[in-house]
């Protein structure tokens, strides 16, 4: 037993602070990464946009979310009431767990790994409790709920996401009028977005800021009126900018290799028939097609700079070259691609292009508007799922000095909230940008379109987690709807799938790891400490 505020334990509590601070920054380094780093890999946001959003509404996320899944962390999992009479033994237990955990996740981080900070903490909370008590000092019910949680969240998420991209892909994307379609729907993604965030946060909201006294019914008509009201600002007031937007990239002429084409949604280049094939030249001849279809086919002339190995630039008399593609032989990009015409092709007296159809510009424009929204969406419930990762342990010891007992009565207090917000922020400033290269760039390929059903699909999943209160995986959202719509869109490069083995490999070594870090570090402190 131990007095409130007793100074023989202050120094848990002063270095657990301290210790919780490089844990949330561990975190923002790491796992912001899941809300911007689809933004930044489809290059809708740069990433000190990114990290400015991220500032502003990982804190907001932190306050108005975390109290539920903080109470997990601190309390749920662990069978709290055989500490009774050996408060600071938990104290311990807590600082060991926050030890483990920041460890982990700082060297994943440093390997550019995107790891999950759920498991890390709830592995070293395990790994001290099994020192200290063995099995009778885990919750297994509620850990079977988290570690469930862990292989449902992704599959759900993939899933909300996948289903979203298609049903983009099938009413906006494919329609014969785009523009027209996205514009009709971005006052409706804008209003269900809004809905489920203010819901969200005054339906049964932290009691310190009096949001529990609000009936189900009253958050729900408060909701409804707040999204009404941005239906209506978003169709005033972002609708005609979009417009205006759109009109201007459509007129922006396209460059390609050092010609210009105006409007053109696909280019190929044909190689000379001439001698052996061999490109000699630092010019050779570019085919398109006009937006439409039917029209005339015109030609251009586009210049190349061969390679110094002629070997590498023979191609097939008539080939085509399909911008975008692979393409070893000329310093266009390593993008390109040479494609041998197909016999009918030969033997035509025109040759047929056969090339892939491109995204319009002014539709990638149209979702990169809304990829903001959706990022800054991902990054608020972030910030409510994911800082009690870093601040439910030192939430744990903040009580106990204070009550002098290990029942933890009292709220989870909202500037602890705040202190663990501004450390995922600072994290993500100083370190935040290397797992955010892995998650948007290096396991798939996103376009905005992409990102926007990625990063709600996740987002949501992640909410409903943080609303009854379960401490999932936001990188098992994530990765999963990557995963889940790379593998739906793979037109193109599709899923690297080596990289997500090792991200898998990365998320099995987690728990063990940081429980081994934490067992260990609890078993010196018993020894040094008690």
């Amino acid at each position: 037993m131990i007095d409130p505020y007793s100074t023989d334990v202050l120094w848990v509590v002063i270095v657990g602070f301290i210790i919780a601070f490089i844990l949330a920054f561990g975190i923002g380094a790491n796992d912001v990464a899941n809300s911007f780093g689809t933004s930044v890999g489809s290059k809708v946001l740069t990433a000190k946009q990114a990290c400015c959003l991220a500032t502003v509404f990982e804190i907001a996320g932190s306050v108005l979310l975390g109290y539920k899944v903080a109470d997990t962390v601190r309390k749920g999992i662990l069978q709290v009431k055989l500490y009774e009479d050996a408060e600071f033994e938990l104290m311990l237990g807590m600082f060991a767990a926050l030890i483990g955990s920041s460890v982990m996740l700082l060297g994943a981080t440093f390997l550019k790994l995107p790891i999950s900070a759920t498991h890390s903490i709830v592995g070293a909370t395990l790994g001290f409790s099994l020192v200290c008590r063995g099995n009778d000092g885990v919750n297994w019910g509620v850990l079977g709920l988290i570690v469930g949680s862990w292989f449902l969240s992704p599959v759900l998420s993939g899933v909300i996401s996948v289903s979203l991209f298609a049903l983009v892909r099938h009413f906006i994307l494919n329609a014969p009028n785009p523009i027209v379609r996205g514009l009709l729907s971005l006052p409706i993604i804008y209003g269900v977005t809004v809905f489920i965030n203010v819901f969200s946060i005054v339906h049964d909201g932290p009691s310190l800021l009096y949001l529990d006294k609000i009936p189900w019914w009253g958050a729900l008509i408060l909701s409804v009126v707040i999204a009404a009201v941005t239906i209506l600002v978003v169709q005033l007031f972002v609708v005609p900018f979009m417009k205006r937007k759109i009109e201007e990239a459509g007129s922006t002429q396209n460059t390609t290799g050092g010609v210009t084409f105006d409007g053109l949604k696909r280019t190929d280049i044909v190689c000379p028939e001439a001698g052996n094939g061999t490109v000699t030249s630092t010019s050779i001849k570019i085919r398109h097609l006009s937006d439409n279809s039917d029209g005339p086919l015109q030609t251009d002339e586009i210049m190349l700079t061969p390679p110094t190995n002629s070997e590498e630039a023979a191609v097939p008399p008539g080939a085509v070259i399909t911008l975008g593609q692979d393409n070893p032989a000329f310093s266009l990009s390593s993008h390109d691609r040479i494609k041998e015409p197909s016999l009918e092709e030969k033997e035509g007296s025109k040759k047929v292009e056969k090339v892939e159809k491109e995204d319009p510009p002014e539709v990638l424009k149209l979702f990169s508007f809304l990829q903001v929204l959706t990022a800054t969406f991902a990054s608020f419930v972030h910030g409510g799922n994911d800082v009690s990762n870093a601040i439910g342990p030192v939430i744990a010891l903040w009580l106990i000095y204070t009550e002098g007992s290990v029942q933890q009565k009292a709220e989870t207090p909202i500037y602890i909230l705040f202190y663990g917000g501004v450390g995922i922020t600072v994290g993500v400033w100083v370190w935040g940008r290397r797992v955010m290269k892995t998650i948007g760039e290096d396991l798939t390929k996103i376009t905005p379109y992409t990102g926007f059903t990625i990063e709600i699909g996740a987002a949501l999943t992640v909410l409903l987690a943080s609303k009854i209160g379960m401490p999932i995986s936001t990188t098992h959202c994530l990765v999963g709807s990557v995963v889940f719509v790379g593998w739906a869109n793979a037109t193109k490069e599709g899923v690297d799938w080596k990289l997500f083995r090792n991200i898998v490999g990365a998320w099995l070594v987690t728990v063990p790891v940081s429980g081994l870090l934490s067992a260990a570090v609890i078993a010196i402190l018993r020894e040094v400490a008690l």
